[in-house]
């Protein structure tokens, strides 16, 4: 059990988060980065040493990217909306209930401008892209970055999500896919089951019946690389709506099968397991 709030990341920032200083640059003789799907976690997450160890190892295993495009599932927008640009743009504590000290963290990443206009580019008149002015990053973004690349040195913007529909994310996926080719890192960050009225808190490794069967079921379709399957979720998908009551943390995966090389492509499973019962499972595509 944690000493304080976040004792576990205090260690990681001792003792691991140093060797990302080791990332080498992304240079064009790398090709595409993989297409991410991260389950984010919150601010708990600080706490729990094994998942920040694998995603770290997962950033670890990848050239720095010129950046970070990701999609998060805290930020339902329409029309399509980029975060603010501005280096050191302040974050978005949209949660509640949790220590002090999560409220009061940082993360400033450097300007990002260059994407901006880089996403801006890629969309077509059908899909006009909104810069915001203001807007920080949610802790769909921060959280998890925060331990992938802890030095808060790689220029990091937030998308929107402007539909649920799977085919038009789909689409908007596609339409980062060239920011691949160019050294930039496209996310999406959801939770693969995300059924938060249904938790027990009180028997954290407890895995209900609707979270397991979710993801068993998502499992497989990511191996046969079966989006099809993926996007018939609520009627086919077992576990609904308990898995999802509000599709958010699922969706993101549209936009990151969009951005793959190969839409029909089994999925690579790097991290998986449960955290109070909700699947933590997450992946890449090339």
């Amino acid at each position: 059990m944690a000493t304080h709030p976040g004792a576990a990341f205090d260690a990681f920032l001792e003792t691991t988060a140093p060797r990302a200083a080791e990332r080498r640059d992304w240079t064009d003789a790398d090709g595409a980065l993989p297409a991410l799907y991260l389950s984010h976690g919150a601010p708990p997450l600080f706490d729990e040493a094994e998942w920040m160890d694998a995603l770290f190892a997962w950033a670890q295993g990848l050239p720095k990217p010129k950046g970070i495009l990701i999609v998060s599932a805290h930020w339902e927008a329409a029309p399509l909306m980029i975060s603010s640009p501005d280096p050191g743009t302040p974050l978005v504590y949209d949660f509640g209930g949790f220590p002090e000290r999560y409220y009061k963290m940082a993360y400033a990443t450097p300007d990002a401008t260059a994407m901006a206009d880089r996403v801006a580019a890629a969309m077509p008149d059908s899909e006009p892209l909104h810069r915001h002015a203001s807007r920080g990053l949610d802790h769909g973004a921060w959280v998890p970055l925060k331990v992938m690349y802890p030095h808060g040195d790689v220029p990091v913007l937030q998308l929107s999500i402007p539909s649920h529909d799977p085919d038009r994310l789909m689409d908007i996926g596609k339409r980062l896919r060239p920011l691949r080719e160019e050294g930039y890192l496209v996310v999406g960050s959801g939770f693969m089951t995300h059924g938060l009225p249904y938790v027990d808190f009180h028997h954290p490794d407890r895995v209900p019946g609707w979270s397991a069967d979710f993801d068993v079921w998502a499992s497989e379709a990511l191996a046969r690389g079966d989006i099809e399957e993926l996007a018939r979720y609520r009627s086919q998908a077992p576990g609904m709506p308990y898995a999802h009551p509000t599709v958010d943390h699922y969706i993101p995966l549209f936009v990151t099968y969009g951005a793959a090389a190969d839409q029909e492509q089994p999925a690579e499973t790097v991290i998986d397991g449960y955290w109070f019962g909700l699947s933590k499972r997450s992946f890449q595509l090339a």
